[in-house]
């Protein structure tokens, strides 16, 4: 069997289903392998989709790690802004809340609501969806090509690959994306784990886990050197550390790599000082009692405590200058080793994926191919947590499609 169409887009994911919603007037095929459509969509922020962020465009740019991919993502972010891909959701009974860290949510708080609306739009531009297709093989044939599945071929004078990257495989992203791009000659950077968390050697704080924190701030070292910092929330888990704190500065880390970490927003000085007057003044108290104010949980004042060796009935007017600078370096650059990073399928994103060195940053054309788009995690590009990567993912999309419409008109 074989059929021909205007466009054939491989994903039915975010990024596929808002491209071919804006291809209306052309005939527009979807080819997905799983048997229903968006699986990782609706998993976005725990099931809540946290579809963009409130931020202006101009501090998108701090949020996608390397300076090269947030250039590459402006024209994308100027064609459809933040405002814009709310527009077009509102415009179609969709409402949303924003908050106080300036993440974007529909005020059902159902992803399977945000999928509805993509599935509806697609649905009235006439886009024709077919179900576990996976794509075998894909070349470039004369003016148009020739996609390959198990039931047959499917032949288009444009292409997008919107297949995802590799994270939550058991979603249908599993790097199809990828190996369909070098198929098709595109360079690729190695893809790996982003938005993951961390496990650390012998960690000390498992029975901890659950507990969290606002704006601690962790840095990264390598060889004895500083290669990363983040400030954000942190949370503790069973096997080391997750949260935004980690997980936006994971694109950097690396088995191997050592992670300090500061319980308080004092300086290490600061922690000490207040704690020698309070010693002096307050010494007929328990350790324990004279960290109040740091906001460090009482849980973790009483792991910490252990761990600097001070015995738990240690009063203030009986601690050493040792302990009590083994306490503060524990509170303010609690150090642990990264045994390895979360793999795959629990990572959010990935990170790698086609250079954009070969990608036209203002139609997310491939310049090896006329007519090839590339749209959604696909790209090399990878951003924090907080809608920033969905923004990305509808961005390209959007810029694709002006391009296709141009080309097919």
């Amino acid at each position: 069997m074989t059929e021909e169409f205007d466009v054939v887009i491989i994903g039915a994911g975010p990024a596929g289903l808002f491209c071919a919603a804006n291809l209306a007037g052309l005939r527009v095929c979807i080819l997905e392998k799983m048997n229903l459509p968006g699986r990782k969509l609706l998993l976005s922020g725990s099931g809540q989709c946290n579809i963009t962020h409130a931020g202006s465009m101009g501090d998108y740019a701090l949020h996608f790690g390397d300076a090269s991919h947030a250039a590459f993502l402006k024209p994308a972010l100027r064609a459809l802004s933040n405002t814009d891909l709310l527009t077009f959701f509102e415009k179609r009974g969709m409402t949303f809340e924003t908050t106080d860290a300036g993440k974007v949510f529909p005020t059902t708080r159902s992803a399977d609501d945000v999928l509805d609306v993509l599935l509806d739009a697609c649905d009235a531009a006439g886009v024709e969806i077919l179900y576990e297709e996976r794509v075998e093989s894909v070349k470039k044939d004369g003016e148009r090509f020739v996609v390959s599945t198990a039931y047959g071929k499917y032949l288009a004078r444009c292409l997008v690959v919107a297949a995802g990257g590799s994270s939550y495989p058991k979603t249908g992203s599993s790097g199809d994306g990828v190996r369909l791009s070098e198929m098709l000659g595109h360079s690729i950077v190695e893809p790996k784990e982003a938005l993951t968390p961390v496990y650390a050697e012998n960690f000390r704080l498992a029975d901890l886990s659950g507990l969290s924190f606002e704006n601690v701030t962790l840095t990264i070292w390598r060889d004895g050197k500083k290669i990363g910092a983040n400030t954000s929330d942190l949370l503790i888990t069973r096997f080391g550390f997750s949260g935004p704190c980690v997980l936006d500065a994971s694109r950097a880390m690396q088995a191997g790599d050592v992670l300090k970490i500061s319980f308080t927003q004092l300086s290490a000085e600061a922690v000490d000082a207040l704690l020698v007057e309070r010693c002096r003044k307050e010494g007929g108290r328990l350790v324990s009692n004279l960290l109040y104010g740091l906001s460090v949980p009482d849980r973790l004042v009483k792991s910490l405590i252990e761990e600097a060796e001070i015995a738990e009935d240690t009063k203030g007017s009986q601690l050493s200058a040792v302990s009590r600078k083994a306490l503060v370096r524990l509170i303010t650059s609690y150090e642990v080793k990264i045994s390895r990073l979360g793999d795959f399928s629990i990572s959010m994103a990935t990170a790698g994926g086609v250079s954009l060195s070969e990608v036209n940053k203002k139609t997310c054309e491939s310049k090896i191919h006329a007519g090839l788009f590339f749209a959604g995690e696909v790209l090399d590009i990878d951003g924090d947590t907080g809608g920033y990567n969905l923004q990305a993912a509808f961005s390209t999309a959007y810029l694709a499609a002006q391009r296709i419409k141009a080309i097919c008109a």
